[in-house]
């Protein structure tokens, strides 16, 4: 199948004008690092190498902003904005929203675009085309529900054992997800073993390293936990991302995507990367294994997908929402830095950034530019600890620092914070007790990320140049001939646009 696929985009040539696109496809994968692409090259045969061959490949794309996390990272992919304009600092004040409860008494906390602030390519769209169709799903609510902004269209997440959303969207399930759910997909992977796909000569990682896992499991084969806690656990294996997939291919069919003559939309997230990223860390076997897995299942994916809708009418999107660091303990000399202990009741410590009631302070009468000051001399001293910024002092930082450019577009005006630190190459934000590789931090690993484009008229390339994840809504919305609502932090990307858009 995937010869055919190879086949099928080889005859696409620029010689006569190209149908226009009735379906535009976001893949973002979870932490996933360009070096990947690289690294596993000449092992991939699905996805990934259908993109590598026939695609625009920008291999230095960057979540251009300090808290390289999931929200943040996924806000940014179709709105063209940073997370100081989107509103979505970090995970925490990502998605959770106790007024739109998930359906069917799910316990789990609720979900909405509720901090979400401004637009995103969906609601462009659907301006001149009310009848627009549009699917996002994800393992995570926040990857979900954050590429398409504020709109109420149908997005879904794993939780418990099915795919569920809140009431912001829906007040019950559609028949499908239903159907799809009543399979118990989860069920079937109950106590399987997730041993080596290739040969273990294959494989130039060690098998065997006592800082991942937390020490536990940390050679293969793996087993899959059981029927009762597999509902819950899935999520830290590959197979959610193969559960992931065909339910979108199952949404796709359902809501009939790509069948009209204007383009729909649909969102895939895929988590499992991060998962076993965090567990394992980017230098080991297991992510070697995983990242071969995923491409297979992406080029089922897309060999599925097009089945539905002609290659040539589908435009795919490649990304990421943040990288991810080498765990600390490979390198002597290197650590973990955690600032937590300086926050006070009401305050909180997340990526390096400590976040405060400054209204409230101010009003207590606290000189809270003293404070943010003695925070950041106690924060300076810390071991791994390169810089460290007040409200005053990142101010006062020339145009040209780059670092402060980063926490310039992660704090929104107004956002009440006191310290925003910056860590030596090779430290991690992290309790000493993690256990995992971590990201989040401005360092160049977490904040370089893929980005591809593979369609009608796009040509196949590898683009060195640095180009940002908020350059990807305005590229789509001249490729869609569709004009944003607000200024956008970034730029049609000169390269996949065709000569008639430039």
């Amino acid at each position: 199948m995937i010869e055919t696929l190879f086949m099928s985009f080889s005859v696409c040539t620029a010689q006569a004008p190209a149908p226009p696109v009735s379906l535009v496809v976001l893949v973002s994968v979870d932490q996933l690092r360009p070096d990947y692409l690289a690294r596993y090259d000449t092992q991939f045969t699905g996805g990934f190498r259908v993109i590598l061959d026939h695609g625009t490949l920008y291999d230095h794309g960057r979540q251009n902003h300090a808290i390289t996390a999931t929200a943040p990272g996924h806000a940014t992919l179709l709105s063209g904005r940073e997370p100081a304009s989107t509103g979505i600092v970090d995970n925490a004040h990502g998605v959770e929203d106790p007024t739109a409860p998930l359906l069917a008494g799910d316990p789990r906390p609720g979900a909405s675009p509720c901090r979400f602030r401004g637009t995103a390519l969906v609601d462009w769209l659907e301006a001149s085309d009310p009848e627009i169709r549009v699917l996002s799903v994800s393992g995570k609510d926040r990857a979900a529900i954050l590429p398409v902004g504020r709109a109420r269209v149908p997005v879904f997440w794993w939780s418990r054992g099915r795919f569920t959303t809140s009431r912001y969207y829906a007040d019950t399930l559609p028949a499908w997800v239903r159907a799809f759910n009543a399979r118990r997909s989860d069920q079937h992977l109950a106590g399987r073993t997730w041993d080596l796909l290739l040969a273990p000569t294959a494989y130039r990682e060690r098998d065997e390293e006592p800082y991942e896992n937390g020490g536990h499991d940390v050679t293969f084969p793996h087993r899959l936990p059981g029927a009762a806690e597999i509902p819950d656990l899935l999520q830290d294996y590959p197979w959610m991302d193969s559960l992931t997939l065909a339910f979108a291919l199952e949404g796709a069919r359902a809501l009939d995507l790509g069948g009209r003559p204007r383009p729909d939309v649909m969102v895939v997230a895929l988590s499992a990367t991060d998962a076993v990223g965090h567990r394992y860390g980017p230098d080991s076997r297991e992510i070697h294994d995983h990242l071969l897995r995923l491409d297979r299942w992406l080029g089922w994916f897309l060999d599925s997908l097009a089945a539905r809708v002609p290659r040539e009418r589908t435009l795919v999107v490649l990304s990421a929402d943040h990288g991810v660091q080498s765990y600390p303990e490979r390198s002597r000399g290197k650590g973990r830095v955690w600032l937590g202990d300086l926050a006070r009741p009401g305050q909180s410590f997340s990526s390096g950034l400590l976040s405060a009631d400054t209204t409230g302070l101010h009003a207590s009468g606290m000189r809270v530019d003293s404070v943010a000051s003695a925070l950041a001399a106690e924060a300076v001293r810390r071991r791994g600890v390169a810089r460290v910024f007040t409200p005053a002092s990142l101010s006062a930082a020339p145009p040209g620092d780059s670092v402060a450019m980063l926490w310039r577009n992660t704090i929104p005006p107004g956002y009440g914070w006191l310290i925003a630190g910056v860590l030596e190459p090779g430290f991690v934000w992290s309790t000493e007790q993690s256990g995992e590789a971590e990201h989040g931090s401005t360092a160049n690993e977490d904040v370089t990320v893929p980005m591809a484009f593979l369609g009608p008229e796009i040509p196949k390339a590898v683009i060195h140049r640095v180009v940002r994840t908020v350059d990807i809504a305005p590229t789509l919305a001249i490729l869609l001939g569709v004009r944003p609502w607000e200024r956008l932090d970034g730029v049609p990307l000169g390269e996949v646009l065709r000569p008639a858009d430039q």
